[in-house]
């Protein structure tokens, strides 16, 4: 039954964001050049992140990535030990590598406006959550792990 949640949560928020949505723009973009196929590397990138941080979700958190069904763990293995957002990081660089692979400003455009909405939902509603849900937990990760950029190296465990 979870996988089948985590299958629905995957269809209803990331591929509407990541897939349709830009499907949905790229015909109406009438500032489209010629792409480029560096988008190729950055699209399997980003696609790679997210599956990673939807099992991890799945398997670590026994939940899914929508906020009417959320993980019962705090998720902090796998990318989520170098950064506190791998899963939108996964989504908005998919999303720019639609818009390097066709040209579209407009894509890039959207991407932008994608990354301030992911932004305004995590600091404005996913962490205060996460604070309540999981007080101790929470206040120890959000001290050691970035909230966008990678944490290269880890403290000793």
């Amino acid at each position: 039954m979870l996988l089948i949640r985590a299958l629905i949560a995957f269809l209803a928020l990331p591929a509407v964001l990541g897939g349709l949505v830009p499907w949905l723009l790229l015909p109406n973009d009438r500032w489209r050049t010629r792409g480029t196929s560096f988008g190729w590397a950055l699209l399997a990138l980003g696609a790679g992140i997210l599956l990673s941080c939807v099992r991890d979700f799945y398997v670590t958190g026994r939940g899914t990535l929508a906020p009417w069904d959320p993980p019962k763990r705090l998720v902090i293995v796998g990318l989520y030990r170098f950064m506190r957002n791998p899963m939108y990081v996964g989504v908005l660089g998919f999303v720019a590598a639609c818009s390097l692979l066709t040209g579209s400003p407009l894509l890039a455009a959207y991407t932008f406006g994608l990354w301030i909405a992911f932004h305004l939902r995590v600091v404005l509603y996913e962490e205060p959550v996460l604070a309540r849900q999981f007080p101790d937990d929470w206040a120890h990760y959000r001290s050691a792990v970035n909230r966008w950029l990678p944490k290269l190296w880890l403290p000793p465990a």
